[in-house]
């Protein structure tokens, strides 16, 4: 990125929608024409301008200094709106507001914490994976699997009680709806929002959480002085936030992505070494996260386009994660290809904290799957759920031929 030259060319206009409905359930096309289109795109519906090629995305998500988080990381501005809650302090914060609260969630969430959990969620997987077999060979992806292992797994390592945790998929739900427009999916939610805040908010108490949890390691980090008393609770409900939804939709893409690829399933059964590999790739290819903002600090020029201050700009991660400039083939879901460098979790000081958690949980499922499957297969034709964020799902239809 660059400081804004005197004179700068304006970019291609396009009225285009990306939070309509039937572009949120099959967003290609408008990545595929927003990146022909050029490097930036405004977008007049919105008055935003819009990338969607890997190169001008990637650059943007590690330029905090011009294209900053903190004035919010949905359509609306925080410098001149109030934002619906609190910001987030990991997501919607940028240095040095944002420094202390990332440090001490990295090293919360570092690998000395996930190799303990480890033995434990291969456990858990396992048994989710019995109970599922049990119950016979036909099923829905989504529900008996993407969500439960999740809604298990991560809620127990945070150290939530169990009562409630079905409001854990509304409230993201909400949450991720929220960064998008004051649209229909907004206004579905709207008579939730008190409820499902509060109950989400009470989880963050230091008194809710078990003794030995993430959560309780985040209230400890208060304790020492790297954060105030007042940042420890929203830096719970950041892990909150962020850490079901999107582990339930990157593990139902690597369901769907396995379901259509009976030769990559195959090759993962050979080298279940690669579920991590298949983990990225799935993310890559779905994008779970499909859309993020940033603002301008400045006027600044991108690819010779102006990007007036203080006005937003929409990154497409799942237009930049498709990007056939940056990837061979890369409609297709392939376990031979290295998927780093993706930006299905971010990129720069903003990527995704517990990126690792997540791979830890893909790799106890995909393990324990491939264990106990030889093959699985759709039976119809997945429902996706439209949300102005995320690519997500609310049926995928499975049948499994279990291994002898």
């Amino acid at each position: 990125m660059t400081e804004a030259p005197e004179r700068a060319a304006g970019p291609p206009v396009s009225d285009a929608d990306p939070f309509a409905h039937g572009v949120l359930l099959d967003p290609e096309p408008l990545h595929q024409a927003l990146r022909g289109a050029g490097p930036v795109v405004y977008l007049s519906r919105y008055d935003v301008h819009a990338l969607a090629r890997y190169e001008q995305v990637h650059a943007a998500l590690v330029d905090w200094q011009h294209f900053e988080s903190g004035a919010g990381v949905g359509l609306a501005n925080f410098r001149h709106e109030k934002p619906w809650r609190l910001p987030s302090l990991l997501l919607e914060a940028d240095p040095p507001r944002h420094d202390a609260p990332r440090r001490a969630l990295r090293e919360i969430l570092a690998p000395p914490a996930l190799r303990r959990l480890r033995t434990t969620w291969h456990t858990v997987a396992e048994e989710i994976v019995d109970q599922v077999l049990a119950g016979g060979t036909e099923f829905d992806g989504v529900t008996a699997l993407a969500e439960a292992f999740p809604l298990r797994a991560f809620p127990d390592a945070v150290g939530l009680g169990p009562d409630g945790r079905e409001n854990l998929l509304p409230y993201g739900n909400m949450a991720f709806n929220a960064f998008g427009p004051r649209n229909d999916l907004v206004q579905t939610d709207a008579h939730r929002v008190a409820e499902l805040s509060a109950w989400v908010n009470a989880q963050c108490a230091r008194e809710a959480l078990s003794k030995d949890g993430f959560g309780a390691a985040i209230w400890a980090a208060a304790d020492r002085g790297d954060l105030t008393y007042e940042q420890a609770p929203l830096v719970v409900r950041s892990l909150l936030t962020a850490g079901v939804d999107t582990t339930v939709h990157g593990l139902a893409a690597c369901l769907y992505a396995f379901a259509r690829h009976p030769d990559e399933w195959r090759r993962l059964r050979q080298r279940p070494e690669l579920a991590r590999t298949a983990f990225d790739e799935a993310v890559r290819w779905q994008s779970p996260v499909q859309t993020f903002f940033r603002t301008a600090t400045t006027d600044v020029a991108i690819a010779g386009t102006l990007i007036p201050k203080d006005t937003k700009i929409l990154m497409f991660l799942g237009a930049a994660n498709r990007d056939p400039d940056r990837w061979h083939d890369p409609d297709r879901f392939d376990l031979t290809r290295d998927p780093s460098g993706h930006v299905g979790f971010g990129m720069g000081i903003h990527q995704c904290v517990g990126q690792h958690v997540a791979r830890l949980e893909a790799e106890a499922l995909l393990t324990a799957l491939a264990r106990r499957v030889e093959r699985m297969e759709l039976t119809a034709t997945p429902r996706r759920h439209p949300n102005n964020t995320l690519r997500s799902w609310t049926s995928l239809p499975l049948r499994i031929r279990p291994t002898a």
